[in-house]
């Protein structure tokens, strides 16, 4: 993998992990375009830095929350902000769940299934016709819904199936507020992404070469910038309600998928 390629595929990461066209489909379209699967453990190394790259950008953006979050966590004291840590945590669990129970599957579908990728990119863009027509609340996020929104983000393991726009899309379509919702989306996936990195690295198959270090670098940089960046934007765009240009996007990209796979 080149430098360039790296900057490439850490913009696609960075950006897609926030905007609502699944940024796991993206890097397989991108790695399958580029033809950067030739070294499949320096492949995942890559795969790794763009993640904590996004990881650290949502932590920079969202640091007041996740203060906040770890003061609920803490505290010991039934009060709001101890209510939501305990909704953050239940969030996890199904993603969490499947991942540890179903990881020789999951691993299996990240292998260049671009017909897979690209049929759930146009799942993924039907969801989010439905959740920008909904109606607009002031609903906050509960224990019934940080569980439902959970069980979404367990199916958006799927590559080509969206984590934010399933997240994003079934809170609205529960009702919740718009912006409370694209909040919650972003700070429930930090505690796993950095889960499935640090047990990447304990599990010891992953490898790194000096030589490659410019290449982790680079797509680092990209990643956190592109990430910080759409992560931003996103939250403006949910509260507008123009989650309709993202679902023809993931239409549009979804039918060039099936296409080419075809």
């Amino acid at each position: 993998m080149t430098v360039l390629q790296a900057i490439i595929l850490g913009l696609i990461q960075g950006l897609t992990e926030f905007l609502p066209v699944s940024s796991s489909g993206h890097l397989e379209l991108g790695k399958a375009i580029l033809g950067s699967e030739q070294v499949p453990a320096e492949s995942l190394m890559f795969t790794v830095v763009v993640h904590f790259a996004t990881a650290l950008s949502t932590i920079v953006v969202f640091k007041s929350d996740i203060a906040r979050i770890f003061n609920g966590l803490f505290a010991f004291k039934n009060n709001d902000e101890f209510q939501y840590s305990l909704k953050i945590v239940l969030s996890m669990i199904p993603a969490a769940f499947v991942g540890v129970v179903f990881e020789s599957e999951i691993e299996a579908l990240f292998s260049g299934q671009i017909l897979l990728v690209g049929a759930m990119l146009g799942l993924t863009g039907l969801l989010l016709l439905l959740a920008d027509r909904a109606k607009k609340t002031d609903k906050s996020v509960g224990f019934k819904e940080a569980i439902i929104i959970g069980v979404a983000q367990a199916i958006a393991i799927l590559p080509g199936i969206s984590r934010s726009g399933a997240t994003i899309s079934t809170s609205v379509l529960l009702g919740i507020d718009r912006e409370r919702a694209a909040r919650f989306s972003f700070l429930m996936v930090v505690p796993l992404i950095l889960g499935k990195i640090a047990k990447d690295l304990l599990d010891g198959g992953l490898s790194a070469s000096t030589s490659s270090l410019p290449v982790y670098i680079a797509g680092f940089i990209a990643a956190f910038i592109a990430g910080w960046f759409a992560c931003k934007w996103m939250i403006a765009l949910v509260k507008k309600s123009q989650l309709r240009y993202f679902a023809i996007y993931c239409l549009v990209v979804s039918a060039i998928a099936v296409f080419l796979a075809i």
